[in-house]
C-alpha cells in the first residue's frame, strides 16, 4: 500500500483546459504527484461524437496506466459527459470527472432555482448537468448554452482580447432574459476567461468554477479510499501531450503556480 499512496494522480483532457484543474489539486493537495496528458494534437473534443471521444478517452487511460497512476481525473467536461462510464468500465482506480462537483455546487449556491450552463456542443447535447442537477433538486431550471468559439479562443491565448469580449456577448446576451443567479463554466477552459463571462452576466450572478469543486471531491475520495500521499516522497509533475510542446509550455506557464520545464510529446494514437 506504500508504494501506492506516492503513487501519481493521472489528469487528462482535451488541451490546456484541464490544466485548471491541475493548478487546483497542486494547490489543495500540495503532496500529491500528477501526471498531465493534454490531448492538443485532436482539441477540441466539444464538437465531436461520442464514440470518438471514447476512443480518444480509452487511449489516454491506458496511456495514464503505463504511469502507474492511482486515480484519474477526467478534466474535461465532453470526456466527463460521454465517456465517464467506459473510463469506470476500463479501470478498478477511482474515477473522478469535472461535471458532478460542479453541479452539487451549482445546486447550492443557486437562491431562485435558475442556474444557467456554458458548455461545447457535445456537453450540452449530452445533458448530464440538467441530469445531475434535477436529481439534487428536481425544481431547478436549467438553461444551457454551447459556446463552440471559447475553447480556440483560449487555446489561442486571447484570454482578455475584443474578439473575446465580443463573443462572449454574444453568446450569453439570452441568458440574461432567464434571470439566472449561477452559472456554470462548464468546460476547464472557461475559467481561463472568467473575467470576460463575469463582467457580461453582473456581479449578482456567481460563477461556478468545476476546477475547484473537483479538487475538494478529489481529496474527500483519497482519504476515503486510504490514498493521500504519505508525504516523505518527492512531488512530481510530468506533462504530455501529442502535439506542440512549445505552445503548451508557454500557456501552461501562464496557468500553473510552478514552471514547466519540460513536456513529452507522445504518439497517443499507438495506445
Amino acid at each position: 500500500m506504500g508504494e501506492k499512496v506516492n503513487a501519481p494522480i493521472g489528469v487528462f483532457d482535451s488541451g490546456v483546459g484541464g490544466l485548471t484543474v491541475a493548478r487546483e489539486i497542486m494547490r489543495q493537495l500540495p503532496g500529491e504527484s500528477l501526471v498531465y496528458f493534454g490531448d492538443t494534437a485532436r482539441v477540441p473534443y466539444g464538437s465531436k461524437s461520442k464514440n470518438t471521444v471514447c476512443k480518444y478517452s480509452r487511449q489516454i487511460v491506458n496511456f495514464l496506466l503505463t504511469k502507474d497512476v492511482k486515480a484519474i481525473v477526467i478534466a474535461c467536461n465532453t470526456a466527463s459527459a460521454l465517456a465517464r462510464e467506459e473510463i469506470q468500465r476500463q479501470v478498478n482506480i477511482p474515477v473522478i470527472d469535472v461535471v458532478e462537483p460542479g453541479a452539487r455546487m451549482a445546486a447550492s449556491s443557486t437562491k431562485n432555482l435558475n442556474i444557467g450552463i456554458l458548455g461545447t456542443e457535445s456537453t450540452v447535447k449530452s445533458g448530464i448537468y440538467e441530469k445531475y442537477l434535477h436529481r439534487i433538486n428536481p425544481e431547478i431550471t436549467v438553461v444551457s448554452k454551447a459556446c463552440p468559439l471559447f475553447v480556440p479562443l483560449v487555446e489561442e491565448g486571447l484570454l482578455e482580447d475584443r474578439v473575446t469580449e465580443d463573443i462572449v456577448g454574444r453568446y450569453l446576451h439570452e441568458m440574461k432574459e432567464y434571470e439566472i443567479d449561477t452559472l456554470v463554466l462548464g468546460c476547464t477552459h472557461y475559467p481561463l476567461i472568467r473575467g470576460v463571462i463575469g463582467r457580461e452576466v453582473g456581479k449578482d450572478v456567481k460563477l461556478v468554477n468545476p476546477a475547484y469543486e473537483t479538487a475538494k471531491s478529489l481529496k474527500e475520495l483519497l482519504r476515503e479510499k486510504d490514498l493521500l500521499a504519505a508525504g516523505e516522497s518527492e512531488t512530481r509533475y510530468d506533462y504530455y501531450v501529442s502535439d506542440g510542446e512549445e505552445k503548451f509550455i508557454a500557456f501552461a506557464d501562464s496557468v500553473l503556480p510552478c514552471h514547466v520545464k519540460n513536456t513529452t510529446v507522445i504518439d497517443i494514437e499507438a495506445y
